[in-house]
């Protein structure tokens, strides 16, 4: 029998954890285990990780609440992948002597993504191609033209302002809003400071979010905010669902009241199978892929396998908590 500490590696979807890392750097201590299929409910995750000293999560795929961790008595070391992971109960993981760890990502603001999203929109890309595919309709819609349209950006941040310079290179104007920006920093990305949320819902044909979902964002676009939208304009959100309303946003969908929307992140991932939104032909959904690229991943294993040698040598680093 193995007297090695036991490792879970959660939400291995692609199967690539093993080979991102170096975890032979481990074997001597460590007997690592990956999961590569999403462990549905809490009772699911406490009876196949019970036995577990060390636990790496992908961001916030898998929750560890208090209930959770109650429930996981030989646990000790919790790696997240990023610096931040708002599913993680940091209170209870302290009251129980279990050290949290970050990783590093890229350092690059991840902006593909929003632009994937807004462009597929913007051209139909998707009905267009599959009925290429299926030998439909040629030419069935009209795009929209990005040459002169505005960009509303909520959040100008590292990712925001980014967002900015690349809706200049389209032509595209831009206005930016948060609750603390300045007209000097909105400026100096290339956009003019809306007033309000408001104005800059009413004036833009996208609407972008870039925002860390906190007390102060969490529910910021309610069904009121939705109604000063454009019913031509379409809404990007490739930061966190919860800084929208999700029942105000499907029906305002399915009402028509805004043109569209495109959406990388879900209160619930994955998103369950009935959820509504896979049913309307006005969403283009993405099964959150923002941070999922190999920069990433790289980095996001590299330094897990760095935290877990770190804290067996009783030095832990990039402490959260």
């Amino acid at each position: 029998m193995s007297n090695r500490i036991k490792c879970a590696v959660l939400d291995d979807y692609q199967k690539v954890a093993e080979q991102m890392a170096d975890w032979s750097l481990l074997r001597d201590q460590v007997e690592v285990t990956f999961f590569q299929q999403h462990i549905e409910g809490e009772a699911e995750a406490a009876r196949l990780l019970q036995h577990f000293e060390i636990i790496v999560i992908m961001r916030e795929r898998t929750p560890f609440r208090a209930s959770l961790l109650a429930r996981l008595p030989k646990l000790k070391l919790l790696v997240t992948t990023g610096m931040r992971n708002a599913s993680v109960d940091m209170a209870a993981a302290a009251a129980q002597g279990i050290v949290v760890c970050g990783t590093g990502g890229y350092s690059e603001p991840p902006v593909e993504l929003a632009w994937a999203l807004i462009l597929g929109l913007a051209r139909n890309l998707v009905r267009e191609h599959q009925a290429v595919q299926t030998n439909g309709p040629w030419q069935q819609t009209i795009g929209r033209d990005l040459f002169g349209s505005t960009l509303g950006l909520i959040g100008l941040g590292k990712i925001g302002s980014r967002m900015a310079l690349i809706a200049q290179a389209f032509g595209m104007k831009v206005v930016a809003w948060s609750q603390n920006l300045t007209a000097e920093q909105a400026e100096a990305s290339g956009a003019r400071l809306a007033a309000s949320l408001e104005e800059l819902l009413q004036e833009s044909d996208f609407v972008s979010i870039h925002l860390v979902l906190s007390d102060r964002t969490r529910g910021l676009i309610g069904a009121s905010e939705l109604k000063q939208m454009r019913r031509s304009a379409y809404l990007i959100n490739t930061s966190r669902a919860s800084i929208v309303d999700q029942k105000a946003l499907l029906n305002a969908l399915e009402q028509g009241a805004i043109a569209g929307a495109g959406l990388d992140v879900y209160e619930t991932e994955p998103l369950p199978l009935d959820d509504e939104l896979r049913t309307l032909p006005n969403v283009l959904l993405a099964p959150h892929l923002g941070y999922v690229t190999y920069r990433n991943y790289e980095t996001y294993y590299r330094d897990a396998v760095e935290d877990i040698a770190a804290f067996l040598a009783g030095q832990p680093v990039r402490q959260l908590g």
